[in-house]
């Protein structure tokens, strides 16, 4: 059914910033700004047909650049961690900043991506109405070899679909590894903790890491472990159980090892909110997804004056292992000079 483009907010030099906002003929709607490219609400029904936004977020430049948890952004070049904030390629040692545990980098940061205004293109496609963030990122930003294009497309399909397209061409070889850190809380995002929800992953192993949560390269088993979602569990089932990983990460923040064909776009996730019927799907290519249970996330800054308490929502981000550029063992976030980055995740919404 199309757009509409409204102001969202002002930079602080006065910038305007705009909110763009999709809606299918069922009347579902998800809106974004091309303020950091980010995904700001995601409104679909419940078993009784009552609309609710079902992502967290925030509704001002201000609190988007000052709150925690970075929710709805796209993530790059590199989401997650890198271990010693460096990487070596093609023989040159690149160093990142050390913005995790004072040692690491996570999300590429604090020069995100996040804080910049995008190009922003609508059109209509035979998928839907699709809008397209670009973005370049000089040569050495963020501390990245290479000139780099980027694209990040978002797609509301008439069956419910939210589809991320992620593109990047560079010329030079760099790490291509995107995600969205978009939360969800399916009972709404302002209905509090998220524990009840369930949830299933394709997954039999996820990545053991160290305290800092940079994994030793080690895919450990899911079976027997409150890590196994092979079959669907209430988040918070296992989630206090006294086991390394989950002391590690204070509840779930683990990357699992998806069992997909490598590059095949497939189903990787589910989740549902037995009080409302509310259900999603989540499709990727990609190796891997870090599933986060919002574990240090407060904050009473949130959009329409939300209160978010840890664990009131959850994230599925695909991608590439965390630290992969340093994992020879583990599948490559390099991209090659002139070579094209393509990757697409879908988030789809239903009822049951």
């Amino acid at each position: 059914m199309g757009y509409t483009k409204t102001t969202f907010d002002h930079t602080a030099d006065g910038t305007e910033v705009y909110r763009y906002t999709l809606t299918n003929e069922q009347g579902v709607s998800a809106s974004f700004t091309n303020f950091g490219a980010i995904w700001l609400t995601m409104s679909v029904p419940d078993k009784n047909g009552q609309f609710d936004d079902v992502i967290l977020g925030y509704d001002s430049v201000d609190s988007i650049q000052t709150q925690p948890g970075h929710p709805g952004e796209p993530v790059g070049r590199n989401a997650n961690r890198i271990g010693g904030a460096k990487f070596t390629l093609n023989g040159v040692t690149y160093e990142l900043a050390k913005n995790s545990a004072e040692v690491n980098n996570l999300h590429s940061g604090p020069d995100y991506y996040r804080d910049r205004i995008w190009d922003a293109e609508v059109e209509e496609t035979a998928l839907g109405t699709t809008i397209t963030f670009g973005l370049h990122s000089p040569d050495g930003d963020q501390g990245y070899p290479g000139n780099a294009d980027i694209t990040v497309s978002y797609t509301l399909t008439p069956d419910n679909c939210l589809k991320l397209d992620y593109h990047m061409v560079s010329d030079a070889d760099t790490i291509a590894n995107f995600t969205n850190h978009v939360y969800f809380n399916l009972g709404g995002y302002k209905s509090g903790s998220a524990l009840d929800q369930k949830v299933w992953i394709d997954a039999d192993y996820f990545t053991a890491t160290d305290a800092n949560s940079i994994p030793t390269g080690e895919l450990v088993a899911v079976k027997g472990t409150p890590m196994d979602f092979t079959e669907m569990k209430p988040i918070g089932r296992d989630i206090q159980e006294d086991y390394q990983a989950l002391k590690y990460g204070n509840g779930y923040d683990h990357n699992w090892a998806l069992n997909h064909p490598a590059g095949e776009l497939s189903l990787s996730a589910k989740a549902e909110d037995e009080k409302t019927g509310r259900t999603m799907e989540v499709y990727t290519d990609l190796p891997g997804v870090q599933f986060y249970t919002a574990n240090s996330l407060k904050t009473e800054h949130g959009k329409n004056h939300a209160v978010y308490t840890p664990r009131c929502g959850y994230c599925f981000e695909t991608q590439y292992f965390p630290d992969a550029i340093n994992k020879p063992e583990f599948a490559s976030p390099v991209v090659k000079a002139g070579e094209e980055y393509r990757t697409t995740t879908i988030y789809k919404f239903g009822v049951k």
